[in-house]
């Protein structure tokens, strides 16, 4: 057996699964309108699987399913990096960019661009801010008019289960597609129809590089904290993550007019 025997097996194995995975991709870009022709696609990476699958399954879209996904829609396709948490700019982490390399789609990567005065360490939610608004500005600079973020359907569980005990309310929190500044730019999640386990799954494929070094705060997040108890529950209520995200979708119908 050569040594390349094992990569086109690996990546025959992606494709495979990536057809299977696409179907519910599809279903949230079509139902949503997540793409149309002539898009310039970012996908924000942070590292993790969720955000490198992600790019992987619209690249494969892009290239190889679009007959089978019964799109007309042609985008290009490009990843951004952000390398930083809520503790300041953190170092690259080269094992993510040899991947964004050989994928052989630009990519962008820039340290975290905090605010003179800004006081450090911030709390989750204005690190979220800071790294929305950088998205933006990259996006603007590059010419790119989408951005793609990797929330699963296991994010929207959480946040449906966070939004139900810190508010008393369960929908609403991660819309599917947001558009912003009259339309200029969108904000997509092509990933709600699709589990964690999934997302693994496809990690697991792919041999995706380690993530880099989490945020030393991500455990003091809410967030964080309502994933934790959908894990504690799961083994009594299996169909907790499944309910929890259709109710997060009730604030946004399909083919609805994007806020």
């Amino acid at each position: 057996m050569s040594h390349e025997e094992p990569l086109r097996q690996t990546r025959r194995t992606g494709l495979r699964l990536a057809y299977f995975m696409l179907k519910t991709v599809n279903r949230a870009i079509r139902e949503y309108q997540m793409i149309a022709d002539g898009d310039r696609v970012a996908v924000a990476v942070s590292g993790g699987k969720d955000s490198l699958g992600l790019l992987y399954l619209l690249d494969v879209r892009r290239r190889r399913f679009a007959h089978w996904c019964h799109t007309r829609e042609r985008y290009e396709l490009a990843a951004f990096h952000i390398q930083g948490d809520a503790t300041g700019p953190t170092p690259g982490h080269p094992p993510l960019e040899a991947w964004l390399a050989q994928t052989g789609l630009p990519y962008v990567i820039e340290k975290a661009d905090i605010p003179e005065g800004e006081e450090l360490p911030m709390t989750c939610q204005r690190c979220a801010h800071h790294r929305r608004r950088q998205l933006f500005e990259m996006a603007d600079r590059l010419g790119y008019n989408v951005i793609a973020l990797g929330h699963h359907a296991d994010d929207l569980a959480a946040t449906a289960l966070l939004n139900l005990l810190q508010g008393g309310r369960c929908d609403g929190g991660m819309a599917p597609r947001a558009d912003y500044f009259g339309g200029r730019f969108r904000l997509i999640r092509p990933l709600i129809y699709t589990s964690e386990k999934e997302m693994r799954q496809l990690a697991r494929v792919l041999g995706l590089p380690p993530a880099p070094p989490a945020c030393p705060r991500r455990h003091d997040s809410a967030r964080a904290a309502a994933a934790g108890l959908l894990e504690a529950i799961a083994p009594r209520f299996p169909n907790a993550r499944a309910n929890l995200s259709r109710l997060a979708l009730r604030a946004y119908p399909p083919h609805a007019t994007p806020k």
